[in-house]
Order: C-alpha cells, then sequence, then structure tokens
C-alpha cells in the first residue's frame, strides 16, 4: 500500500517507520527540514526500549510532486488540519481514503469539508512517540492499539485493507462500527495526562508518582465521561481510573504527551482539541466541567507567556 503520512512528527514517524520497515510505501511529509534531511540522508532512527533500528523511508518537506496514495494519514498539529489538507490536494486522488490519527476531537469535519466525505475515515491510535531529535524518535508501539472505522458505522472493504495492512507491520489495529465512541474512549486518555503533564512538564516516570495529581487526572476524565454519557456515546472504558491507567500502559518514564513536547518547543498546543471539546461539548449538554475549564486555562496562560517572552 502505497501511504502517505501529513505530519512525520514523533507519531507519525512511530507508526510510519513501522509501516516501512514491514514493506509499505510510506512518504514522511513535514516542514521541519532538518528532520526530512536527516530522514533522507541517514534513515529514520527508531528507539524502543533499549534497542534501536534505522529504517530506510522516504521523507518530504511537502507533498508537491507526489503522486496520489492508496492512504492518507493526517497526524499535523490539530490546529494546522485545514492548511495541512488544503495543500496536499493533490494526493488525494479519486480513490485515496484520507485517515486522521489525530489526538483530539473534530478533525474529520475539517478534511470532510476539504477532500469530500466519502474520502474521510476516522480513527485513534494509541502508539507513541517522541522526537529525539531530526531523523530520531522513540516509538512506543509493542502491544499499542489502533482502532479505524468509517464514519457511517460500514466494515468496508477499505477499512478491512487499511487493518490489514497494519496488522503486517505488528501494529494491531481493529475495525469498529462505533468510531464516535472510540474516540471519545482515546480522548479520555488524552485528557487524563496531556494538559497535567505540560502544565507540572513532568514525564511520565514523575507524573505518575504524584497523588495529587493522579486526583485531578481522574476527576478531569470522570467530567469527560459524564459529557460522552449525555450525548448519547458509548464508551468502552467504565472507570475514569481507567484511563489514567491505560496512558501510561508499555510506556517508559521518559516518555512526554505531545502537549509537553510543544510546550517545551515553545509552539501552541492541541488543548482546544482535547480538553477544550470536553468543555465545549458541556456546555452544550449542560455537564459542568470545572476541572477540564481550570486545565485550558492553565495551559493558556502557559502560551502566553511563551508568546509574551518570544516579541
Amino acid at each position: 500500500m502505497k501511504i502517505h503520512f501529513l505530519g512525520a512528527g514523533a507519531l507519525g514517524c512511530a507508526i510510519g517507520g513501522t509501516l516501512a520497515a514491514a514493506g509499505s510505501e510510506v512518504t514522511l511529509i513535514d516542514p521541519f527540514r532538518a528532520h526530512v534531511d536527516a530522514i533522507n540522508r541517514n534513515g529514520l532512527r527508531m528507539k524502543d526500549g533499549n534497542s534501536e533500528r534505522t529504517v530506510k523511508v522516504r521523507a518530504a518537506l511537502d507533498a508537491g510532486g507526489l503522486e496520489p496514495a492508496d492512504l492518507v494519514i493526517v497526524l499535523v498539529k490539530s490546529f494546522h488540519t485545514r492548511s495541512a489538507i488544503e495543500g496536499a490536494r493533490n494526493i488525494v486522488g479519486p480513490d485515496t481514503a484520507v485517515l486522521s490519527l489525530q489526538n483530539g476531537m473534530g478533525h474529520e469535519e475539517i478534511l470532510a469539508e476539504v477532500v469530500g466525505r466519502a474520502h474521510v475515515l476516522a480513527g485513534k491510535t494509541y502508539v507513541g512517540g517522541v522526537l529525539l531529535g531530526p531523523g530520531h524518535v522513540i516509538a512506543g508501539t509493542r502491544g499499542k492499539r489502533t482502532v479505524i472505522g468509517e464514519l457511517d458505522g460500514r466494515l468496508s472493504a477499505r477499512a478491512r485493507a487499511i487493518a490489514a495492512e497494519f496488522e503486517r507491520a505488528e501494529l494491531p489495529t481493529e475495525l469498529s462500527d462505533n468510531i464516535l465512541g472510540v474516540m471519545w474512549d482515546k480522548l479520555l486518555i488524552n485528557v487524563s495526562t496531556g494538559a497535567l503533564s505540560g502544565i507540572t512538564g513532568q514525564t511520565y516516570g514523575s507524573l505518575y508518582a504524584v497523588p495529587e495529581i493522579e486526583a485531578t487526572a481522574v476527576a478531569a476524565v470522570a467530567e469527560a465521561m459524564a459529557v460522552a454519557r449525555a450525548a448519547g456515546v458509548t464508551l468502552s472504558i467504565k472507570e475514569p481510573r481507567d484511563a489514567w491507567v491505560m496512558a501510561a500502559d508499555g510506556l517508559p518514564p521518559e516518555f512526554k504527551t505531545s502537549m509537553l513536547q510543544s510546550l517545551e518547543k515553545g509552539s501552541a498546543t492541541e488543548i482546544d482539541y482535547i480538553n477544550g471539546s470536553v468543555v465545549r461539548a458541556g456546555a452544550k449538554h449542560n455537564v459542568p466541567t470545572p476541572v477540564n475549564q481550570t486545565l485550558v486555562a492553565a495551559i493558556k496562560g502557559i502560551e502566553r507567556r511563551m508568546e509574551e517572552t518570544t516579541r
């Protein structure tokens, strides 16, 4: 399968590199020139536990000149979704599937507006990744599930083909006829650790050692679950603390959430698409979300401070 990754940060490289190693025809598209050059020059270095391997994979700064793919996987930051897919229309052919594996909610609507709803599938992945430097990532793929599905709940031939391609690369993948529930399940994972890791600056090893952080995480997840129930969403996660436990399962103590990685780079976060989406849905369904509102406010404050120091 020919697969273009629109966004080749830590997660895009973790999944894309694993697929490329198994024989998929992968192109990693990312505007970070040093990263792209390092991958093309030396291959993608992927660290997994105590082992490391180098995978030969193609990288490009943009979609210009690339042929349409069988599958486009979107993994740019949420706030770049529209501009990224608008700049990559040439890689979406008549039969191209476009799959978002981004954190948070609301990406599928944006993609459908640009390329048409018929092209778009939804998915969530529990794979983790950390960008160590240009062309060098930690890939947390072992035992980490990816779930994909059609927006209308059909178990289509193209969804089955994508799942088979992932499975061939030993990326555990399943199809869902309840992809909205799956997306909320993954949102609960992101809600539990993303903002708290960003605010405190802690990697998983120290984040999980502070009882007060755990209590806050569980409270934030409980709010999100209440919102999902009010929206009529069927969740597979039954208890708020389960999301907190699942978030760290199989990941090393030095693992950093994407929100923490963004803040350390001085970049804006995806808080509006994670805890912010819980707050918006809570307002829509009249469910109070004070913990998530506080986490959003704290991250927004950190982002504002970063803006002021760079002026």
